[in-house]
């Protein structure tokens, strides 16, 4: 196990929750009803929600690591509280364009921000905690879990028989073939938060989602960023303008990105690192940069390698982790995963959605009767730049690809008064309706507060209500959400002077006289 570091109060209080120090497995049962492997978001969910339906199962929870996972030890909780921290550097270097004039330069004791994050994970751990699953009745094993036979999983010496057993190991870093990176000191998002001095140099290799946030976080609170970005743009999955406008904003807070570049080899200096690099598209010359400090942030990978899968006959496809069905069964019908072990959608809130199919789809649905499918989850994807990257559904590239016929509709940020009393109209809604009727069959949303806005849009598709239903809406004004009303009023006004509406365009003059 990696310990959180420093050992100070706050890490001591999050052990003490999420593994304590002192803590002995109990006896394993004659049998478990459901046996979940690996204590993250869809793990857990898994385990307490099946038994806070109090309908008798005997449930076991084995963990190797920290209970909570990625999102509360090393990704969603401790990120977003530095984010959180370094939009309000940002805000108060701007001040200016408002009126307020600070004669000094905020002063960041990056060790007291990195204090508060230790503390705000601690203070949330109690919601992942071994106490809450002994409460649920759940029998909790620390230890590295390994399959016996489909029907037998060992821990440490112990040996569980289960009826059933979901799987979800999650993911972890990749860290990339670069010659010399083996011999180099590396960060990655499971180590990062373990800082306690800020680099003043840090090279992170990576411009996906979590190399972007952190990488604008560490600058604004004073770090010289650089991203390395193998693709010809950061933020592949994304619309080459919404990266575009991102990116802008990166160089503006004094990020150097370097996209389309290799990297041949990084070499251990004196407490530094060299990495050597090229960019063919803009100077084909070998060209070096000197960091403090090295961020792995290239992508994920399924954790599988200690589980023995092969002696319980579980497929698993090389970069993509276990195969499951539609119903997130494995090649075991016995035998689910969940979560970033399995599925594509590498997020906590797509782990919660996968692990509640899971309760249904093993413990609800005798004989395959009313089963769930995970290829009907409407999964949203939020980016926590600032500005934030919202999307759900497909886009209009996609649904391009697939030859489908759309209405593309744009609204600026620069048309709602409330961004323009705040001073955040950079950014925009774009929706993909289909052509000819109101139906939304995607979103993108570049802008502050967009992870916000997004659930909107969201709940519209899942209930199939069409964007027409937000002219129906009465939003508080001034409000950001004001935009999906300008959105829907946009849509009205272009549908009557459509060339097939005219008609009903007369009627409507005729009516109104």
């Amino acid at each position: 196990m990696s310990l959180p570091l420093p050992l100070d109060a706050f890490n001591q209080s999050l052990l003490a929750q999420v593994h304590p120090p002192d803590w002995v497995n109990p006896t394993p049962l004659k049998c478990y009803d459901l046996l979940v492997i690996g204590g993250g978001t869809a793990g857990l969910v898994t385990a307490i929600g099946a038994a806070e339906l109090r309908l008798g199962l005997k449930i076991a929870l084995v963990e190797q690591s920290l209970l909570g996972g990625d999102c509360l030890n090393w990704g969603c909780v401790p990120s977003k509280t530095l984010i959180a921290v370094a939009r309000k550097v940002d805000q108060i270097r701007n001040a200016s364009r408002f009126g307020i004039h600070c004669p000094q330069a905020p002063i960041v004791e990056f060790a007291k921000v990195m204090e508060r994050v230790r503390q705000v994970r601690a203070d949330i751990s109690h919601h992942d905690s071994v106490e809450r699953c002994h409460q649920a009745g759940i029998d909790v094993f620390f230890g590295t879990a390994q399959f016996r036979d489909p029907h037998h999983l060992q821990v440490q010496q112990q040996l569980l028989p289960f009826k059933r057993v979901v799987i979800a190991t999650g993911a972890r870093a990749t860290i990339p073939h670069i010659p010399g990176l083996e011999a180099v000191p590396f960060y990655t998002n499971e180590t990062i938060f373990n800082l306690t001095e800020l680099p003043q140099k840090l090279a992170i290799i990576g411009g996906g989602p979590i190399g972007c946030e952190l990488g604008q976080a560490l600058q604004r609170l004073g770090s010289q960023v650089t991203i390395f970005q193998r693709p010809e743009q950061i933020l592949p999955q994304e619309d080459f303008e919404t990266a575009q406008l991102i990116a802008l904003q990166l160089q503006q807070d004094g990020i150097e990105i370097k996209t389309a570049t290799q990297i041949h080899q990084v070499i251990a200096t004196a407490n530094q690192t060299q990495i050597e690099f090229q960019s063919p598209k803009t100077n084909p010359e070998i060209q070096s940069v000197t960091v403090d400090e090295v961020l792995i942030a290239a992508g994920r990978t399924p954790n599988l390698e200690t589980l023995n899968l092969e002696a319980a006959g579980i497929e698993v496809q090389p970069g993509r982790g276990i195969v499951v069905n539609d119903y997130l069964q494995t090649s075991q019908s016995h035998i689910f995963a969940v979560g970033d072990v399995c599925q594509a959608w590498k997020f906590t809130h797509a782990a919660d959605a996968g692990a509640r199919i899971v309760i249904k789809n093993a413990l609800f649905s005798p004989w395959g009767l009313g089963r769930s499918k995970v290829s009907r989850l409407l999964i949203p994807r939020v980016t926590y730049t600032d500005p934030e990257i919202a999307s759900v559904g497909i886009s209009a590239a996609q649904a391009k690809s697939q030859n489908l016929k759309i209405n593309v509709l744009t609204i600026p940020f620069t048309d709602v008064d409330r961004a323009v009393t705040e001073g955040d109209t950079q950014g925009f809604l774009e929706l993909v309706l289909s052509d000819n009727c109101d139906r939304i069959l995607g979103a993108v949303i570049v802008g502050h507060g967009a992870g916000e806005l997004i659930s909107y849009i969201t709940q519209a598709m899942g209930t199939n209500q069409g964007l027409t239903r937000f002219s129906q809406t009465i939003f508080p004004y001034p409000t950001q959400a004001e935009i999906l009303k300008k959105a829907a009023d946009r849509y009205y006004q272009a549908t009557l002077l459509r060339p097939g509406s005219q008609a009903l365009l007369k009627l409507v003059r005729w009516l109104a006289r």
